[in-house]
């Protein structure tokens, strides 16, 4: 079931003219700025993969994947729920070296997902990837990162609302970010769930990295679910703003330094998933075949909506709807593309 939340006297800044041209400004200023920041360079990438490779990610590991077979070679394909294993391959392959790295724009069906103001079926957004050295798997170069996306959105933020002034009726986000531990985060809040605790400390705070995201806390239970095959669970986090429209934080960004041999032997144990350790992914980041990468997705549609202030994610893409939100969408004014 769905989930409508109606901000109240809710108006959308841009028409649907508007709203269509402003997307495709921000998508080009900040693939540009971010491409900048970080040196990379686009790459092209599957919409589905062999499921026999492993390179498919997992999410939280219950969400059922679109399977369907191919008929020339036999074998089972699955469309990609992220490419967070394949885009560590495609480094090695295309000889990135230490400092570069790439991006590439990531199509998704998430078919499990609950539908709500933030969530939808359909998932797209830059997928990037970055060679790193050993001496760069380290918390403050993970938070200097964290700096340049974080400026990326922010400059992108400021170019378009020199275009379209329409959008000047929110606050800008702030650049200065927040780190803050998810046992620090729950230290803070420990009667509060991980959303709420979310909620309480980026309405404070502002913009914030929430960091080290799942491993089990000292409530026995994880901030949230975090595959163990990319995510080096100590050196990663999650880009969270301030929504001023749906008055909540909002995750745009999750990221990290990625695992060892040594963090993956590590997590795989700790999540109950050794049998992974057979598939052909698994076994040559074990066997120190893999470069050593930082890497993350950052949201296409929920770039839009936070910069336009949009109340429905279905405002800045076009997917697929229950009755009931589409109803009640209509009802409110929310116009679903």
């Amino acid at each position: 079931m769905s989930h409508l939340f109606v901000p109240e006297n809710y108006r959308p800044a841009l028409n649907l003219y508007d709203t269509q041209r402003a997307i495709g400004t921000i998508k080009r200023l900040f693939a540009d700025t971010l491409c900048a920041s970080l040196s990379l360079h686009r790459v092209s990438a599957p919409l589905f993969l062999e499921a026999s490779t492993g390179l498919n990610d997992d999410l939280n590991g219950v969400e059922r994947k679109v399977t369907f077979d191919l008929k020339d070679t036999g074998t089972e394909a699955q469309v990609v729920q992220s490419l967070a294993k394949w885009k560590r391959m495609a480094l090695r392959d295309y000889d990135f070296r230490p400092g570069k790295g790439l991006y590439t724009d990531m199509n998704a069906i998430r078919r499990d997902e609950d539908l709500d103001n933030l969530h939808s079926v359909y998932v797209d957004q830059w997928d990037w990837e970055k060679v790193i050295t050993e001496q760069d798997r380290n918390e403050e170069y993970l938070k200097d990162t964290v700096r340049s996306i974080v400026a990326a959105v922010c400059a992108t933020e400021m170019n378009l609302r020199a275009m379209f002034p329409q959008l000047m009726v929110q606050p800008l986000h702030s650049p200065e970010v927040t780190f803050i531990t998810t046992q620090e985060l729950e230290d803070l809040y420990p009667d509060l769930t991980s959303k709420e605790r979310e909620n309480a400390f980026v309405k404070e705070h502002g913009t914030t990295f929430l960091m080290k995201i799942g491993r089990a806390l000292a409530s026995g239970k994880p901030h949230d679910g975090r595959a163990p095959d990319y995510d080096d669970w100590d050196l990663n986090g999650d880009i969270l703003f301030w929504n001023e429209t749906l008055g909540c934080s909002y995750e745009l960004s999750s990221m990290g330094i990625r695992v060892t041999p040594e963090s993956l032997d590590r997590q795989l144990t700790e999540a109950g998933c050794d049998e992974r350790r057979s598939l052909p992914f698994h076994k040559q980041l074990l066997d120190g075949k893999l470069p050593l990468t930082i890497g993350g997705g950052i949201g296409q549609s929920r770039l839009c909506m936070l910069l336009l202030g949009s109340a429905h994610i279905g405002e800045v893409q076009s997917s697929v709807w229950d009755e009931a939100t589409i109803n009640g969408c209509r009802e409110a004014g929310i116009p679903l593309l």
